[in-house]
């Protein structure tokens, strides 16, 4: 496949965030971003503690620790985040958590939702530095994301809880950056159901599937598990587990995960 039509994806995806960056200005729904606790209060920062132990798939796919970084400020921007992955120096599922390495960093920025077929859609560009050390812990390329959301309510159920599905469209390119490495070129869905309860507990199941264009359009999947339980209005701790379904091999899959994460939003 030439790079030309490899870059064709993000074209016309880098399009349609134009096209809903343009209708934001003019004011759309709010994102998915931020909690609101109360009329006029919104909390604006959140840090993120994650470990994730990983059968090890892609140098990006590996057993680490991350921190992650959000604000959430006003106007057509709805999101900005920073995430800053230490992977183990041993790429084992078990890793080595005493002996971090340092991964590729990646920055993000989302945009309020707008309407786009009678349907709400958040947008966000994200971009990936080559900032691995060891070079082995990274994919040695700068790179550059754009992706589309969109969050479908099925109402509520029994003691207040509500389910939804959404659905998350991003295509992925590397653009520099080592040549002696492999390029990246993927297209990743998401297609998650949720359900939440009013004290801001949240289950949810998530099918990853994904395109892989440098390897000749082969594709491969991911299923994730997770609960979440609100210890108060600040602190939230996460448990996931995760596993292939498809697609042994496959760049950005991997064999297992378990992750627990613990956020703390002010």
């Amino acid at each position: 496949m030439n790079a030309q039509a490899g870059f064709r994806p993000l074209a016309a995806l880098l399009a349609a965030l134009v096209a809903s960056c343009a209708g934001a200005a003019r004011g759309g729904e709010a994102a998915a971003a931020g909690v609101r606790l109360e009329a006029g209060t919104t909390k604006r920062w959140l840090v993120e503690f994650k470990r994730q132990a990983t059968e090890r798939g892609t140098p990006e796919e590996t057993t680490k620790t991350q921190l992650k970084l959000e604000y959430v400020p006003e106007g057509p921007v709805s999101l900005l985040r920073l995430e800053l992955p230490f992977p183990d120096e041993e790429s084992s599922f078990s890793g080595s958590p005493f002996d971090p390495d340092f991964g590729d960093m990646k920055v993000r920025a989302g945009f309020r939702a707008v309407d786009i077929l009678g349907r709400p859609v958040t947008s966000f560009l994200e971009v990936t530095f080559p900032t691995a050390n060891p070079e082995s812990q990274g994919t040695g390329k700068y790179q550059v994301s754009g992706g589309m959301r969109t969050t479908l309510p099925l109402g509520a159920g029994p003691e207040g809880r509500r389910n939804s599905l959404a659905a998350q469209l991003q295509q992925v390119v590397s653009t520099g950056g080592d040549a002696a490495r492999s390029d990246v070129n993927q297209t990743k869905i998401e297609i998650e159901a949720r359900t939440t309860w009013p004290r801001g507990h949240v289950a949810k199941a998530t099918i990853k599937p994904l395109v892989d264009w440098v390897g000749d359009g082969q594709t491969g999947a991911v299923l994730e598990l997770e609960g979440g339980w609100a210890a108060n209005r600040d602190w939230t701790v996460t448990l996931l587990g995760g596993l292939r379904v498809w697609g042994a091999g496959v760049p950005g899959t991997y064999g297992k995960r378990v992750e627990l994460k613990a956020a703390y939003r002010f």
